[in-house]
């Protein structure tokens, strides 16, 4: 093989890489806490995109509980999104891990 192919070979992966960059941030994972209470929306580019809260849980005098749910809402979908990229990337390498083809 010769530098010249070599190099079309890793053009050709950045250019799917990219590709796979924009498909991944576009696709969304869910998470809830205290039984769907509270459910936070992530993109696969690891950003809040919504956050949803049962009235039901709003309670004035127990503020701390409403903020743990959101809290761990959030970090569930965050988590999701970053296991998404993890999978996608992993479709796209075969599952090696190369140093500086992280994501976002």
């Amino acid at each position: 093989m010769d530098i010249k192919e070599i190099m079309g070979k890793v053009e050709e992966l950045q250019k799917k890489f990219l590709k796979l960059q924009e498909e991944i941030a576009s696709k969304e994972v869910e998470a809830s806490a205290g039984g769907g209470m509270v459910v936070a929306v992530a993109n696969g580019a690891g950003e809040i995109v919504s956050i949803k809260i049962d009235p039901s849980v709003v309670d004035p005098n127990d503020i701390g509980m409403l903020q743990d749910l959101v809290v761990a809402a959030v970090n569930e979908a965050l988590k999701k999104a970053r296991e998404l990229r993890e999978e996608e990337l992993a479709s796209l390498t075969g599952g090696f891990k190369i140093p500086g083809m992280g994501l976002f």
